[in-house]
């Protein structure tokens, strides 16, 4: 399908790339992408660009990435005419000078089914919730957090779950990219009435830290599995064992779920490289 509908696009990671991959499949390739600036990374911090600039690039869109959402970035964006905004995984809020910018507004891409899930993880709290029900809403953005009135929304059942957080955020964004590449024109057309959220209801996820890893492998065991499917990359599980007088930090690389167990496979102990966990508790004094 394709349209003429203008649309910029707002995002920064793989999460939103995911989300743009569905609209290009469906013809609809935005007239302008604004992303967070090249930030340094890796052993050497190096400057590295956000993997939507670096997929704006390749599909030759102009690229925008304010430090500031100031009136000087809005009037740049402005002149692209654009009939609505779509934001996905951006990284940054936006104020009304964006948000009544175009006829059309502002859609979001949130992957839960509002307003369950509002906020920064949603991702990591559905799994740590076992929540089988999962889904993806295309929300009118507000002055408040996931706040605004419903567009479309969509119930997607996952086979094997729980499944790993990066997976579940690939099928979530995708659904997410369909479901706007089939909402967007409709929208502006002007023939959908949001729905509002019933506020009532709502629940709020916070930001991972850096501690959510520590667990105790003896603890609940599909706690602990839900907690290493969520916490995929970082911050990753964790726990301490007593050695030679000294607390070791253990990072677990590998884990499965059998027979209502969690079964740790592969380890690294701190200051070492990755083994079995079978042959670290061997070891262990």
């Amino acid at each position: 399908m394709k349209t003429d509908l203008c649309y910029g696009f707002f995002g920064t990671p793989m999460v939103a790339v995911w989300v743009l991959e569905e609209l290009e499949t469906a013809g609809m390739l935005p007239a302008v992408i604004v992303t967070a600036p090249d930030k340094p990374a890796g052993r050497g911090m190096q400057l590295t660009k956000p993997e939507v600039k670096v997929w704006g690039e390749a599909h030759g869109i102009p690229v925008l990435q304010p430090e500031k959402l100031d009136d000087v970035f809005v009037a740049s964006l402005a002149e692209y005419g654009c009939d609505v905004l779509l934001v996905a995984a951006y990284g940054k809020i936006l104020r009304d000078n964006i948000l009544t910018l175009t006829p059309g507004g502002c859609l979001n891409v949130h992957p839960s089914l509002l307003p369950k899930y509002r906020g920064a993880a949603p991702i990591e709290a559905q799994l740590l919730a076992d929540e089988q029900g999962v889904g993806v809403s295309l929300m009118q953005m507000d002055a408040e957090m996931d706040h605004g009135p419903i567009i479309a929304q969509e119930r997607i059942e996952i086979a094997g779950w729980p499944i790993m957080r990066s997976a579940l955020s690939e099928v979530l964004a995708r659904a997410g990219g369909r479901m706007a590449a089939a909402t967007m024109p409709v929208w502006v057309a002007g023939t959908i009435t949001p729905t509002p959220q019933q506020h009532d209801l709502a629940t709020y996820t916070r930001k991972t830290e850096k501690e959510d890893g520590l667990i105790d492998p003896n603890g609940p065991a599909r706690a602990n599995y839900l907690k290493y499917c969520a916490y995929e990359g970082w911050p990753g599980l964790y726990f301490f064992v007593q050695r030679n007088d000294k607390q070791m930090r253990v990072k677990i690389t590998k884990a499965s779920y059998e027979n209502d167990s969690f079964v740790i496979e592969e380890v690294v102990p701190e200051g070492k490289r990755a083994m079995p966990y079978a042959q670290f508790s061997a070891t262990v004094i």
